[in-house]
């Protein structure tokens, strides 16, 4: 049986009660699960002090009547995690909080202004080892699909991924090589591109705050009930 992909209004309803829920959020466990492995320097839920901070934009809107993500493809001229995908964001500045942070990246990145972005809130804070910074997720949506005018030097290509096909398709098993040691790499593919690493450890944590949790890339389990969920409720 087939069910229709979640509104954006319904997806923003979710999203704010699952930001608000005394439960806390899922982070933990979804980004263990997409983790790379090994994932050295790397503790679940740790952030080490003196973590430099860093705000991403996970942006949502509707394409179709299908809610899409906002991801980049980094510029291969850049210095740290050339060529690889993210979410719009970086640095957080002296002066800014963290939606600031974010909100002013994504505009410098692809040209959306901030004042058509709705903060939802702070999804989990990661720790990303290889360049030593805290990426604190803030979720975000605009009612409609916002125009795209990306900085070349920053952002090679735009994608944008439907939270619909993300959790049907769920992700798989691959590997990277970085000099001789091998890693295990769960990924998505989004538009022929491998969404690995700290990017698809947050949207798998934001498919399971919207209630769809994808399956275990390890061993194809099927996701636990959302919390809340009527199976949940009589355990």
């Amino acid at each position: 049986m087939t069910t229709n992909p979640l509104s954006l209004y319904q997806i923003e309803t979710t999203a704010r009660t699952a930001l608000l829920s005394s439960a806390g959020l899922p982070g933990l466990e979804a980004h263990t699960h997409l983790a790379p492995k090994p994932r050295h320097g790397w503790a679940p839920g740790v952030v080490p002090d003196g973590a430099r901070a860093a705000a991403g934009l996970v942006l949502l809107y509707p394409i179709d009547n299908r809610v899409h993500v906002l991801l980049t493809v980094r510029s291969h001229e850049l210095s740290s995690h050339a060529g690889q995908v993210s979410f719009p964001g970086g640095r957080v500045e002296a002066d800014e909080t963290l939606p600031q942070a974010a909100l002013r990246e994504t505009a410098e990145e692809v040209g959306i202004a901030p004042a058509g972005v709705r903060v939802l809130g702070h999804l989990s804070t990661l720790y990303i080892p290889v360049s030593d910074f805290a990426l604190h997720p803030i979720l975000g949506t605009t009612s409609s699909r916002p125009p795209f005018r990306p900085a070349t030097a920053e952002v090679s290509r735009i994608l944008e991924a439907s939270l619909d096909t993300l959790g049907t398709v769920g992700p798989r098993c691959g590997y990277r090589w970085r000099g001789p040691e091998r890693f295990d790499v769960p990924y998505f593919e989004v538009a022929g591109e491998r969404v690995w690493g700290a990017t698809a450890m947050v949207l798998a944590e934001v498919l399971a705050l919207i209630g769809t949790p994808v399956r275990d890339p390890w061993t194809g389990a099927a996701p636990s009930p959302p919390r809340g969920s009527a199976e949940n409720s009589q355990r």
